[in-house]
């Protein structure tokens, strides 16, 4: 099964900066992590989870909410199988847990990570 681990979550001032990264791990052949869109989520407390950003590693496409355009970036590495997320200019509305997300056309299949906390004071 496919496994996601989040990680790089922490405390930051806002206006700083802060990576989280997403490795993932246990693909079967011919679905490697180019087969896959992964991207992220977050979820602050009592509120819905939304989308933040995503990217298709085969050709690079990406996406972003329009919350965090301009501020955040994210970016795979195919060698080691890892989608990063760039976070600049951080507000204290920024503050949940990212949850890394993995997506598979067909077969259809999705897979979640257990997330990273982020948290950005004022």
């Amino acid at each position: 099964e496919v496994q996601l681990q989040a990680s790089g979550g922490g405390l930051v001032q806002a206006g700083g900066s802060l990576r989280v990264s997403c490795a993932a791990s246990g693909f079967t052949s011919p679905f490697t992590f180019e087969y896959y869109s992964i991207g992220w989520f977050r979820q602050a407390p009592g509120k819905e989870r939304e989308g933040v950003s995503c990217i298709s590693p085969s050709d690079g496409d990406t996406w972003y909410a329009d919350s965090v355009k301009g501020r955040f970036t994210i970016s795979s590495d195919n060698a080691k199988n890892t989608v990063y997320l760039q976070m600049n200019s951080l507000k204290p509305e920024d503050t949940a847990t990212y949850y890394c997300y993995a997506k598979r056309p067909f077969p259809r299949g999705q897979y979640w990570g257990q997330g990273t906390q982020v948290t950005v004071s004022s």
